[in-house]
């Protein structure tokens, strides 16, 4: 059950913000300057690459490496293919992780190694075994770890990670805020140099602009009706979320969205992106989990007995392409099954500010929902 009173109390917000999650999507701004000056000192801005990369290999732990393999596949487009190194385990423990890079890989490939931890001896020997294939590694992972040292003595390139004093407190979340622009603003600045991507400083500068405003619009002292997050953690309270996205850039945000959802407040949630959705998801609205399947839900004890999950379309849409839209056939599909929907938007802008704008508020929406649900 979701403690709405709590959405509207910042001290109790900030109580049960033990992981620092509040603090990390407010703080989502100041990551990606620190982790784009880190990455100007590491000499990423003076690098002169001989060419593009053959395919780009993302290897890493959690939801980050995940999220961060997806955003920056979809920004590159066709140029190279951008592709997640799965591991392999027993256990989801730094230990345990090990990692190997396809039969293919070589000299004319790059392997961006991403991790908020850097003590798994899995990513080390990555680096010492894509050197000795002749890949160029470059890595993002805090600095004195020993992931540092392996990358450095394998002639690679390290770029220590942006943390915070906070982030030491308790376990990292791989879908935190905090982590994702602090793994992910390097490797932008990184692609944008080997020309698969378009990410110079000035646009990684709008981007931290662009979290900045949004933090002020969806921060815990901003009251819920005049919150997008905080409305949105309320509006999914009880419900099943079909996260539908249509535009390029909102494809992955709905995706880390689903994934934040999960990993933060236990919520399930399915995703799919428009105009496909339509046909993927009809059966689930025509079917139990309609908000008009269950008529004696009315009549339903409010104290003694749950609500029965009910789906509630989120529609996530960036600049469709060619102008082409399914917004109103995914609203008529919704509301003819009586389903709510809501609909996030960004504000017009680059690729990279309106791709920011969908994370940061849906992560804001995710971590409210994870702060008062476990309240």
């Amino acid at each position: 059950m979701l403690d709405e009173s709590l959405l509207d109390n910042p001290d109790g917000l900030a109580r049960a913000d033990r992981r620092g999650l509040l603090r990390g999507a407010a703080e989502a701004g100041a990551r990606v300057r620190t982790a784009a000056r880190h990455s100007a000192e590491a000499g990423v801005n003076d690098l002169k690459p001989d060419g593009r990369p053959r395919a780009v290999l993302i290897a890493g732990p959690g939801a980050a490496a995940t999220h961060a393999a997806d955003l920056l596949g979809t920004l590159a487009g066709a140029g190279s293919p951008v592709t997640r190194l799965a591991p392999t385990g027993v256990a989801p423990a730094a230990g345990a992780l090990r990692w190997e890079l396809p039969g293919w890989a070589g000299s004319v490939d790059l392997l961006l190694i991403t991790t908020p931890d850097g003590t798994e001896p899995g990513l080390s020997l990555l680096a010492e075994q894509a050197y000795r294939r002749g890949c160029t590694v470059v890595a993002v992972a805090p600095g004195r770890s020993p992931l540092a040292d392996a990358v450095n003595g394998s002639h690679g390139l390290f770029i220590p990670m942006a943390t915070a004093p906070y982030d030491q407190d308790e376990p990292f979340a791989g879908s935190a805020p905090g982590v994702l622009w602090a793994l992910l603003t390097p490797l932008l600045a990184l692609l944008h140099r080997t020309g698969l991507l378009e990410a110079p400083p000035e646009a990684l500068a709008a981007v931290a602009d662009r979290l900045d405003r949004v933090a002020e619009r969806c921060g815990p002292a901003v009251a819920t009706y005049s919150n997008p997050a905080k409305t949105l953690a309320a509006e999914l309270a009880d419900a099943l979320p079909l996260v539908w996205t249509e535009g390029v850039s909102a494809g992955p945000a709905g995706r880390r969205f689903a994934a934040a959802l999960a990993e933060l407040s236990g919520a399930p949630a399915m995703v799919a992106e428009l105009p496909e959705a339509l046909a993927a998801h009809s059966a689930l609205l025509a079917g139990p989990l309609a908000a008009s399947a269950d008529p004696d839900d009315f009549f339903r004890d409010r104290v003694e007995e749950p609500p029965a999950l009910h789906a509630r379309v989120v529609l996530l849409r960036d600049r469709p392409i060619g102008g082409l839209t399914a917004a109103p056939a995914a609203r008529e599909l919704a509301l003819g099954h009586d389903t709510p929907i809501s609909e996030l938007e960004p504000e017009p802008g680059g690729e990279l500010e309106t791709l920011a704008e969908l994370i940061a508020m849906t992560d804001f929406a995710a971590v409210y929902l994870a702060l008062a649900s476990r309240a």
